[in-house]
Formats: structure tokens, sequence, C-alpha cells
């Protein structure tokens, strides 16, 4: 995938995008000679979010475009001599204009991977001042980007594969950049289509859209369409096409046993009017008014006679009410009609709907039973109301070749020392089954071998298991000031996060009350380990004897 995001977008580094306290322990750091000391950060979140049992990884493009116009220009230097103290030496700054990532790496599962809590989404790596720097906009890039795609791919589940989902979330996005974030990252979750214009333009993502209430409404009688005539697929004499509306109305309000005098003539007239502007794909938003008495049969009367001058309405879309039962009776209706008028491809018309859907009304969609072929969502979609954040964190666990931890009064803040390497391990049964971190120095374990782990702060018990199979979680995406992994399109990052989450064991992707999955430690990286690593181990209770 090439690199983009919000620095692609304006067209410059983001070098400044981040907290002021990053250049305040930076000169810290200058100031003692330890700036080019060599450090090793991870950046991971700490319980999985919407109280499931994974995430999915997402924001890495973003990351490595920022990483590759990494460097102050004068201009920001000169901002940064009017924010920090006056005490702060000319000579920080100098060196700050030298400053980019050329000695900076970064390691990471695949974009679109299913993640864990606990377990590192990137591991960076290069001289502390430098990396100390990136925190906060990494950070920016990854969490968003990573809950997002997690809440569309909770979307995908609850709507099940057969559901088309359309992200129409723009309007309610936290600002330009969310809402670009929004369609990009709920597309690698899962979604089909996104309402956004731009994010189509720089995405490749496939934009649709229908219509809104106001064109229905602007609409009052016949009178108001213009042009009138329509031209036959078959290219023969236009045709009046409000009169051949007009005649097929009739027979559908017969047949349906509606009183045509119910049925809006300016509602009719809209549909009229963008049947001619697109005869290819005319759609109809029906509850305007009434749903069953009016903007159905005026659908209805509006398809067929696009039908006998040989084309074919593409759907229609509720946006309120009681989505399922009316979606019921719609393709009643469709169907009666396809019967009576003998046109087979009527019954199929798709329905889409909208109106505040959210995870919980999709679970209930799927319960009642429903004739709904699309499905929109916006709020519940883009601003993650369930969870607001990912909550990850940006942790050093290494600086000149020695261990550091975080040692807090909440356990759950205490993080893990030392560079390492995260195992995945696969069960039998194909599924992933535990994430097993272990100290770069330690060896690999392997398929069809016992491995001994130490839950994280669970008991004092060591655990064994025998893997299927083992593979290495992360890559090298980023290395001296280079990305250096052939890096995929958004579309097979999307296919790989499905991928990834077919392979999740249906226990761990349950929506509601999933099994945990096991992210440990493996047992041997106590034995090697002397003085204040193996003491910090036991310290904070991730290793519990020795």
């Amino acid at each position: 995938m090439e690199p983009g995001g919000a620095a692609g977008r304006r067209g410059g580094s983001l070098a400044l995008l981040t907290d002021l306290y990053q250049f305040t322990m930076a000169y810290g750091y200058w100031r003692a000679g330890r700036h080019r000391e060599p450090a090793a950060f991870e950046l991971f979140f700490r319980r999985c979010p919407f109280q499931g049992a994974f995430a999915l990884g997402a924001g890495l493009g973003d990351c490595l475009a920022f990483l590759r116009s990494f460097r102050f220009s004068r201009a920001d230097i000169e901002y940064l001599k009017s924010v920090l103290p006056v005490t702060t030496e000319e000579a920080f700054f100098e060196y700050l204009h030298t400053v980019d990532a050329s000695e900076v790496s970064i390691s990471s599962a695949p974009e679109g991977s299913v993640v864990f809590s606990r377990v590192p989404l990137l591991q960076v790596r290069g001289p502390l001042l430098v990396v100390q720097l990136m925190e906060t906009t990494l950070l920016c890039l990854v969490n968003y980007a990573s809950l997002v795609a997690t809440n569309a791919a909770r979307f995908r589940l609850a709507a099940g594969p057969d559901k088309k989902l359309m992200e129409m979330g723009l309007r309610r996005a936290q600002g330009l950049d969310g809402g670009l974030s929004a369609s990009k990252y709920s597309y690698v979750g899962g979604f089909d289509f996104t309402s956004n214009v731009l994010a189509g333009k720089l995405y490749g993502i496939p934009a649709q859209g229908t219509l809104a209430h106001s064109y229905v409404s602007s609409f009052t009688s016949v009178d108001d369409v213009n042009p009138r005539s329509l031209l036959p697929l078959t290219g023969e004499e236009p045709v009046d096409f409000p009169t051949l509306v007009e005649k097929w109305l009739t027979q559908v309000c017969q047949l349906l046993h509606v009183p045509l005098e119910r049925v809006s003539g300016g509602e009719r007239a809209a549909f009229m009017s963008y049947a001619i502007a697109y005869p290819h794909n005319f759609q109809g938003l029906v509850d305007t008014y009434c749903v069953m008495r009016s903007g159905i049969p005026n659908f209805c009367a509006v398809a067929l006679a696009l039908n006998k001058l040989g084309y074919r309405a593409i759907g229609v879309r509720l946006d309120s009410g009681d989505l399922a039962k009316q979606s019921v009776e719609i393709r009643h209706v469709f169907r009666t009609c396809s019967k009576h008028f003998h046109i087979p491809w009527f019954e199929a018309i798709p329905i889409t709907v909208s109106n505040d859907v959210s995870e919980q009304s999709l679970e209930e969609l799927s319960r009642e039973g429903n004739e709904i072929n699309m499905i929109g969502v916006g709020t519940h979609l883009v601003t993650c109301p369930l969870q607001t954040t990912l909550g990850c964190v940006y942790k050093l666990v290494e600086v000149n070749g020695s261990p550091r931890l975080k040692v807090t009064e909440d356990p759950e803040k205490t993080t893990l020392p030392g560079r390492k390497v995260v195992y995945r391990l696969w069960d039998a049964a194909g599924f992933p089954c535990m994430d097993l971190m272990a100290l770069e120095e330690e060896s690999a374990p392997e398929a069809g071998q016992e491995v001994e782990f130490w839950p994280l702060g669970g008991t004092e018990k060591a655990g064994k298991l025998i893997p299927a199979a083992v593979e290495i979680l992360h890559r090298v995406y980023f290395k001296d000031g280079e990305i250096c992994q052939s890096l995929p399109s958004l579309m097979e990052i999307k296919a790989h996060a499905q991928t990834s989450l077919d392979k999740l064991s249906p226990a761990h992707k349950r929506l509601q009350d999933p099994e945990a999955y096991q992210v440990q430690v493996l047992v041997r990286n106590c034995g090697p380990v002397s003085g204040p690593f193996k003491s910090h181990f036991v310290q904070t209770g991730y290793i519990k004897r020795v």
C-alpha cells in the first residue's frame, strides 16, 4: 500500500504533531549526552476493545509514511524556539535540524492482522531522542485506525457474511482526518462501500449513495418534473415518462389495495425526475411520507415504467421505522409485482436500510429475520461510542542494552521489560491459541515440542502446551530510513484482515462473552537472565517464581 494518511495529504512532515513534553525530554537527553543511546519502545494496548477478545491492527502504512517524512524544517525549529524555555541552548535546535528517521527501525504484524492485548502492535528502535519524539504521533496514527477497523469487523460479524455494508459516517466523524480515517479503516474491517467521495478517490474504496429526504420533499407535483421525456433503451422515440408512470401506478394501487389518492404526487415527481436523470441507477428513498401507502407504490410504478423502457431499478432505501418488519413487507410487494406482471428480476430488487444502526440493532435484525440486502452505518461506526479509544500506550523496554520497565501502584500499568520476539502458536484444529512473548536471545519454540510458559500476572504455576504450528508475529517494515517490505494495497489489507478473522476460533470472536485469548511469557526467559532483569520479572508479578 502506498503510504498516505495525514502526512501525505498535507504534503509535509508531521514532526511537530506531538506533545510539548516530548521536546523538553529530548532536550534533557541531549544535555545529558544520552540522545544517541540505542533504545527500544513497544506500542500496545492493555485491554481488547468493546469487551471483546481481539482487535485488528491498523495504521501501519500511515506510520511508515510519517517516518519517511520525519524531519524538522527551519520554520518548525523557529516555532520550537518560541515555545521552549528561553534557557534552551541554541546548539540543541541546530541538532534538531539534523534529526531524521535514518537510524530507526519498526517491526509490526502485517496490517490488518488480528492482535491481542499486551502484545506489541509496533516495536520501535532507534536513538533515544528520536524514538521518544515519535511517541505521540505513532499513538495517534495507530489508536483510532485500529479501533475503527475493529469496530467495523464487529459490525461485519454481527451482520453476517451475506449483507453488504456501507460506511456513511462522514457527517458525524471527528473532523476531516477522522472522517477519512473512518472510511479507510472501516473498509479494512469488512465494509464494502463508503459514501465518502474523497475517500473513494484517495484509497480506491467503492463509493455509493442514493438520495436524501430533502430531494424527495423538494418536489410538489408532476409540474416539477423537467425534462419529462425518456428515451427507451432500444433507442426508439422518447416517451413522456410521467404519463407512463401514472398508468403503472393505477395498476400497482389496484394490486396492493392502496387508495390512489393517498399516494404522494410530490414523492412520485421526485422519483420520476431522478429516474429520468439516472435510468440505469434508479433507487428510491421510500420513507419520506408513508412507506407502504406511498413510497413503495410510487417506487413500483416508476420501476415498472422503467422496465417497460428496458431499464432496471437498482433498489430502495429505508431510513426509519421497524427496518426488519418493513423489509419483509417490501419484499412481499416485490414478489407480488414480479409474479403478477411477469417480471422475474423484480422480486430480487435490493433493499438498503440505515437509521442509527448499531452493533446491537444488527444483532436484533438477525434474530428477527429480514429481507435486507445492504446496511448503511454511520454514527455508531465512526464515533465508536461503546469505547472511544483503544488506549494504546508506548513504553520504553530497553535503553543502551539494559532492560527498562515501569512499576506502579496499578499492576495493570506495569510493563514487561526487554526486547522481545512474539510467537503465535496454533492448535491442532488450525486456530491460533496463544501469543507467546520471549526475549530475543531465547531459542524459538518449535511445532510439536512442549512449550512451558508463565501466565502474565496469573497464578504461580507454569503452564505447558504443545503447538501444532509456530509463526513469528512481527516483520521489520522500516530500517535505515526506508520501507523494507513490499506494502500491500488497501484491498489486500482488507483481504488479510478477513483471513485473519476467519482463522480465529469462534470462541474468541464472539461479540458477547468471548473466551479470552492467551498471551503468555516463555518460561525459559527466567533461566539465563540474571541481575536486575530477573528480579524485575519476579517483582512485577509477571513471573511469580524463578
